[in-house]
């Protein structure tokens, strides 16, 4: 765990109790801190009592607190905590705020914090995955993994590779990244902003938080990306800006788990990260084809007949999507869902690509309205027929995918039970084409 002298003495609110906030209480209770904790639910409240005081920050006088700590989950758009603390002057914090503050006390280090509306996760865990190739200690948390003040601290020389939300970096207010990443915006999560302007003026604020001697990586591949960038390039003291451009980044193809256009870039931001943090092509480069990658995202889950399977069920909205219809030349593409959106647009320029689709979920007539024109479209309804239908149509050397454009509300629980559910189907239908679909996880 991560502790620090930075907490003793003060006094502090956290509001939610889920993994970052118990994981905020142990780490300030272990620094000498003084903390009030609340969650609605019972459970998590009975395992702190006796060592922190319970009650709601909203109740509070929060006069002499150096902190309220919030879930990245709260709404501070419309939750009451933002005004209340205001109301006292007290900062509104997350966790990564708290790791920000305690960097001074821990032994020489550095940090990688990386945001984008798509691919984070991937980068995050690519570049964690060269830092260890390269032999150096390193630590991955942030939107991914582990809490990072849950995690035991580096040794001199070793690397923080944190994955940070908009939401995040809501919440945090002192981490000068010694390499920042913005990998590309899209419109995404604007019921808590203001608008798209609100939502990118997030993702920007994680530069405006560098120093002189920093480094800011950015993608090339939408306007808004760039506007950052220069925005960042020429702030006083600010960071040194590398635009990376995925054109100039050869070998893909023996990368098995960074197919597609969109890993690509994923893959030359990663790439720039790496080089500077010091480390050369001899360790980036085997380090991108030994790489796995992460559930839910390109992940190929089967092979049969001359047919791969392909589970992007992390593919949320059409933006993420998109690059994943780019990267194979024949596939058969399973959509649908909770639409985000009322069109397919960034999906147009890879249409040629898709061989006939199948539409799922509350979006799939919408969705079929648009394609039928363009393609031969599947109304399947479920996920499951939608499956044995593909595998039917499929020939050796095409790709059966579910890359949904949309979330996964209306038929899952969430995206990972729905890509598990894809992969159950997948492996039953290939042991036996007649098996009757698993049972679904429904919300």
């Amino acid at each position: 765990m991560i502790v620090s002298p930075a907490f003793a003495g003060k006094r502090y609110a956290v509001l939610g109790l889920a993994r970052s906030g118990l994981t905020s209480v142990e780490a300030l209770l272990a620094s000498g801190a003084t903390v009030t904790a609340w969650d609605g639910r019972e459970e998590p409240r009975a395992g702190i009592e006796g060592r922190a005081e319970i009650a709601d920050p909203l109740t509070l006088d929060l006069n002499g607190y150096a902190g309220v700590v919030v879930s990245p989950g709260v709404p501070l758009n419309r939750h009451p905590i933002a005004a209340h603390a205001a109301s006292f002057g007290v900062p509104v914090i997350g966790d990564i705020e708290l790791f920000a503050q305690a960097r001074a006390n821990l032994p020489a280090h550095r940090v990688v914090g990386i945001t984008g509306t798509n691919g984070k996760s991937t980068t995050t865990m690519l570049v964690h995955h060269i830092v260890s190739a390269a032999g150096i200690p390193a630590r991955l948390g942030g939107n991914i993994g582990l809490p990072i003040l849950g995690q035991e601290p580096l040794g001199e020389g070793g690397v923080y590779v944190l994955e940070l939300s908009s939401y995040q970096i809501d919440l945090t207010r002192s981490l000068a990244c010694d390499v920042a990443a913005l990998i590309n915006i899209s419109p995404d999560h604007l019921d808590r902003y203001d608008g798209f302007e609100g939502y990118a003026a997030s993702k920007a604020r994680l530069f405006s938080m560098q120093h002189e001697g920093n480094h800011a990586v950015f993608g090339r591949g939408d306007a808004n990306t760039l506007r950052i960038a220069g925005e960042a390039a020429n702030a006083a003291g600010g960071p040194q800006v590398h635009i990376v451009d995925p054109d100039q980044l050869a070998g893909q193809a023996d990368w098995p788990s960074l197919q597609g256009p969109h890993n690509l870039q994923n893959a030359a931001i990663a790439v720039e990260i790496a080089r500077q943090l010091g480390i050369g092509e001899d360790v980036w480069r085997p380090a991108l084809a030994s790489f796995i990658g992460l559930p839910h995202r390109m992940e190929r889950v089967a092979e049969a007949d001359g047919v791969l399977f392909v589970n992007d069920s992390k593919a949320t909205n059409p933006a993420s999507t998109a690059p994943a219809l780019g990267a194979y030349p024949r596939i058969h593409w399973i959509l649908g869902g909770l639409p985000k959106g009322d069109d397919l647009d960034e999906c147009v320029p890879y249409f040629s690509h898709v061989v006939q689709a199948y539409t799922i979920g509350e979006a799939g007539p919408r969705f079929a309205q648009i394609l039928e024109p363009v393609m031969p479209v599947q109304r399947s309804e479920m996920l499951c027929d939608a499956v044995r239908q593909a595998m039917d149509a499929a020939q050796p050397g095409d790709v059966v995918m579910l890359s949904p454009a949309c979330a996964s509300f209306d038929q899952f629980r969430d995206f990972e039970a729905r890509g598990e559910s894809f992969r159950q189907i997948v492996n039953a239908l290939i042991a036996d084409r007649s098996a009757p679909c698993p049972p679904v996880e429904t919300p």
